[in-house]
Formats: C-alpha cells, sequence, structure tokens
C-alpha cells in the first residue's frame, strides 16, 4: 500500500493552535532555513516542483518570482482559504489542525518576496478552522521567529485573519483581492494579475492553504527530499477529498501520482455494499469525468490532463451504477448558478438556462429541443465571463454529454439514485 499521510496529515503535527507543540515536532525550522537565506527559497521551490493545489497546478516558484521582481515594494502575501466547492475539504483541515504549518508558509512567503502584510482569508461557514487560525496568529505575536522576519524585510509584518464572503466566488483570485479591499467578490478582468496589481495596487500573492502548508517541509528538508515523496515523474504528496458511494470517504493524503485505483479500493475501501463503480468527478464538480477504463491513471497533474481532465484540488465524488449522472450534474451547474456574481450576463443566465435544461431532462419532461439547447450553450459560453465559474460549468455539462449520452434520452426520467 502506498504511504498515507506522511506529510501535510502526519499526526504529530496535527495540534491546532498550539505553537509550542509545533516548534517541538520541528516547525520552524523551515522558516530558520529560510531566513538564514532568503533569496534561496524561491529556486528551492522551483527545483521541488511544487505547483499550486487550488485547482490550476500553476509552478508556485513562478507566481512567487513574479510578486518577487515587482516595482512596487509594499507586497502582499494572502493564504486562499475560501473553498467552498462541493466535494472538497482539505483546507478547512489544514486550518483547523495544522494552523501554524500554513502560517508558517505565509512567512516564508512574505520573506521570499518582501510582503509587509499577511491574509489569511478563510470562509467564514468553517467556524473552527476561522477560531483555531485567530488563536494561532495572536500566538506568534513577539516570538523570535516573527521578530528576525521582520528585521529581514525592515518592516513591521501585519498578520491579518480575514473572514470571505462565503461565497463559491470569492475565492476566484481577483475577487480575493475585491474582498479584501472591502467591495463584493466581483472577479476582476486581467490583466493586471494580482501579483503585478493586487490589494490596493500592491504586488499581491496568492496561493492556496495547502500549497503554503508544503513550503516549510521543503525548506527544511530540500527539494531533492521532497521530489522523491511522489510517484514516478510527480513529486511530493497530495491531499484527495474522497466522497461519494465509497466505504471509507475522507481526506487522504497519498504521494502525488497514486492511481485513481488505489485511491478509491485501497484507501476509499471500494464501492459501497451491492454498487459497482460508474464514474468519478476529479478535482470536484467543475472538470470531466472519468470512468472505469481511468482508474489506472496516476493522480498527478500532468497525468490526469493526459485523460483530458484536470486534478484541481484533489476532490473525487465516486458514482455508483444506478445513480443518474444527468442528476448529479444538474446539482452541480445548479450550485454554478447560485454561486455566479451575476456581473456576467452570459455566466448567470447561461448557468441557470442549463441547470432548467437539465432539470427537464432529469425528469423526463425534456423535448428534443431541450437538448440541441443544452449542445448550443456548451458551444458559445466558453470564453464569456470574467473568471472561470461557466468555463468549468460547461466543461462537466460537455463531459456528461460525451460520456453518458444514452442518460440524455428525451421523454422518460433518468434513473433513480
Amino acid at each position: 500500500m502506498t504511504s498515507l499521510n506522511q506529510l501535510l496529515l502526519h499526526p504529530a503535527i496535527q495540534l491546532g493552535a498550539d505553537l509550542d507543540g509545533w516548534f517541538a515536532a520541528g516547525g520552524g525550522l523551515g522558516l530558520d532555513a529560510a531566513l538564514a537565506d532568503p533569496g534561496a527559497i524561491i529556486p528551492a521551490l522551483e527545483a521541488a516542483g511544487l505547483r499550486g493545489m487550488g485547482g490550476a497546478g500553476f509552478p508556485t516558484h513562478r507566481k512567487w518570482a513574479a510578486a518577487a521582481a515587482a516595482q512596487n515594494t509594499d507586497r502582499t502575501v494572502v493564504c486562499n482559504g475560501n473553498e467552498d466547492e462541493p466535494g472538497t475539504f482539505k483546507d478547512r483541515h489544514l486550518l483547523r489542525w495544522t494552523p501554524h504549518q500554513v502560517i508558517e508558509g505565509a512567512l516564508i512567503a512574505a520573506l521570499a518576496i518582501g510582503a509587509r502584510r499577511v491574509f489569511l482569508y478563510i470562509n467564514p461557514q468553517q467556524i473552527e478552522a476561522l477560531a483555531e487560525m485567530r488563536r494561532a496568529v495572536a500566538q506568534w505575536a513577539d516570538t523570535d521567529r516573527l521578530r528576525a522576519v521582520e528585521r529581514r524585510i525592515g518592516a513591521t509584518l501585519e498578520l491579518n485573519v480575514f473572514p470571505t464572503s462565503g461565497r463559491y466566488i470569492g475565492g476566484e483570485e481577483t475577487a480575493v483581492i475585491s474582498s479584501l479591499e472591502g467591495g463584493f467578490p466581483f472577479p476582476r478582468r486581467k490583466p493586471p494579475f494580482p501579483a503585478e496589481s493586487g490589494y490596493r495596487g500592491t504586488p499581491t500573492l496568492i496561493n492556496n492553504t495547502e500549497t503554503l502548508a508544503n513550503v516549510p517541509h521543503i525548506l527544511r528538508h530540500g527539494a531533492a527530499w521532497y521530489r522523491r515523496l511522489g510517484l514516478g515523474e510527480a513529486v511530493g504528496t497530495k491531499l484527495y477529498s474522497l466522497s461519494g458511494d465509497v466505504l471509507r470517504p475522507g481526506l487522504y493524503e497519498l504521494p502525488m501520482g497514486t492511481p485513481l485505483q488505489d485511491l478509491i479500493f485501497v484507501h476509499g475501501g471500494g464501492m459501497l455494499e451491492g454498487k459497482a463503480f460508474k464514474a468519478v468527478f476529479t478535482g470536484g464538480p467543475s472538470n470531466t469525468l472519468l470512468t472505469a477504463r481511468d482508474l489506472d491513471v496516476a493522480l498527478d497533474f500532468d497525468s490526469v490532463r493526459a485523460r483530458r481532465s484536470r486534478l484541481g484540488t484533489g476532490a473525487m465524488i465516486v458514482i455508483s451504477e444506478g445513480t443518474s449522472i444527468v442528476r448529479k450534474v444538474a446539482e452541480y451547474i445548479d450550485f454554478f448558478a447560485k454561486g455566479s456574481c451575476g456581473q456576467c450576463p452570459p455566466c448567470k443566465t447561461g448557468t441557470f438556462q442549463m441547470a432548467r435544461l437539465l432539470d427537464r431532462v432529469d425528469s423526463g419532461r425534456a423535448v428534443p429541443a431541450d437538448l440541441a439547447a443544452l449542445y448550443n450553450l456548451c458551444q458559445i459560453l466558453p470564453g464569456s465571463g470574467r473568471c472561470g465559474l461557466i468555463d468549468g460549468a460547461v466543461t462537466v455539462v460537455e463531459s456528461s454529454l460525451h460520456t453518458f449520452p444514452a442518460e440524455y434520452r428525451i421523454g422518460e426520467p433518468s434513473p433513480m439514485p
């Protein structure tokens, strides 16, 4: 069996807001290494191959280098813990049970780019996580290590815990900026990207919670060590939020590159009794569906992309035979329709219309024109919004149409779950 919970979820660091316990378990050593040579931080992340764990898998060092190179020296770091998408529950666990791991990663980021403020941007619906992070931040005040960071950056470092709007769209990086500035979380057009001009015009580095949690370990143990944690060509570990029709749903940390088959049938215990595997929504409900022929796929960014899907946040929502794919897709599109900020009419009206059409198909009330309209929306909507919400919604609808065409039959209801 592949190694489980060996880094971010290691039992020894599941301590909550206990700074002394974190230091006793080896916490702080990554920050010490960063303080010894701040110029080596970004090259270390590049050598480690760390990528963004919030969905896109963008190389972390490139984001950090862009913010560090910005001419404006008043810079900002944001830990994005807005997590609100169905099937994703990794970040709230890190924030609740390993807050100092996340804070240390954010402090190293501030050191790397010379930031004067750090925002820990947390969904207020995660009540325990928000409270624990507030306690954890207070414990860093007046510590020798925080003072050392401030001496290096040449300024007082603000550590702020900031409750988000609680809206799904609030996790989009430019919507994060809008929220931090006191406005509604409307996404903004890019460029400029936040690393160039973000919070109040300052160069702003925004990273997912899981991404920042990896940083102290890389600085402590080295890039080569981190790369060896993965399988094959993959590097490091990944948190997988496993849910749906499996015997043991839950949060699993596994080597990046672990086969999908192992996640579901070894760690997840396989399907519920009497159920057969049908499909999995990978990376949450805004990606393409994988089926039984894809169970051998290695769960890493590049391998999953080669199957025309995305690893995304690592959420894996497993569906069994007898469950209506149309119904599940309709539920997710309804979520996106309600989560749309309304700024872009094609997104707001498009997601609403897709949800309405999917409901008609699912209930057996659709006519051929409804199906034609659904296909047409999938053609005209991509790229019509300021953020990726509408593109993600179209992706899952298109994937279900292609992968399970028989379920889009007209004139009879979809199978009961």
